[in-house]
């Protein structure tokens, strides 16, 4: 029985594209390094920053991407953190979810710094029991690593577990662990992305994955 529940967070419970991208082009200029467009930047939102960097940088040498993820929380630590939005209809299924007795947590590659921070600014942190996320150095960013400590720190079974993300690393992390995972449209992860990574339902609104959740709950 589906009775833990694991939600991402960039993408799945806040739509945080103002903040991170303007952060990521922020660094990329203190870098002295061309910059995107800010609307082809979709794509660095969930996966570890270091492993985004890596790629805009086109590099390998961590020092370099730690630099970049440096100058990145220049302005994320000050501003972009909070040019976020909580999406609508989230909140209503967390009360939903919390009320019907089922434990929540959060999953995230984000440092675990800046989304314990997130969440109390949005008031969010009364539905989880505990968040998960990065240590600030870049280590423990794998989602699966992260979805690791959460199920050996809580003693939490995979066979009770369900993650709920937009991209495919948290599909890819939750199977690590034989855990399903529902994959939500209306994040930054494309139908094709998430279907091919092995989610094992797709919902278009917040609402459905209450829907979703009860009747994997059922079985």
């Amino acid at each position: 029985m589906t009775n833990n529940i694991l939600f991402d967070l960039d993408g799945t419970l806040t739509d945080p594209k103002l903040g991170i991208v303007g952060s990521v082009l922020y660094a990329l200029d203190k870098m002295g390094c061309e910059r995107p467009g800010f609307e082809e930047l979709d794509w660095v939102i969930g996966p570890p920053l270091h492993q985004s960097f890596g790629k805009l940088l086109q590099t390998e040498d961590p020092a370099e991407m730690m630099r970049a993820v440096a100058f990145y929380r220049e302005r994320f630590g000050d501003v972009g953190m909070f040019e976020n939005r909580v999406y609508d209809g989230i909140e209503a299924v967390l009360d939903g979810l919390h009320a019907e007795g089922y434990s929540l947590f959060i999953a995230t590659s984000k440092p675990k710094f800046y989304a314990d921070k997130i969440l109390d600014h949005f008031r969010l942190s009364k539905y989880f029991i505990q968040l998960y996320g990065s240590n600030l150095d870049g280590s423990r960013s794998n989602k699966a690593e992260v979805i690791e400590d959460l199920l050996n720190e809580q003693k939490v079974s995979p066979a009770t577990a369900l993650m709920i993300g937009d991209r495919e690393h948290d599909v890819l992390g939750a199977l690590h662990h034989e855990i399903p995972c529902l994959g939500v449209l209306y994040g930054y992860g494309s139908r094709d992305e998430l279907v091919r990574a092995g989610a094992r339902a797709l919902v278009e609104t917040p609402s459905e994955i209450t829907e979703q959740i009860a009747q994997w709950s059922r079985l």
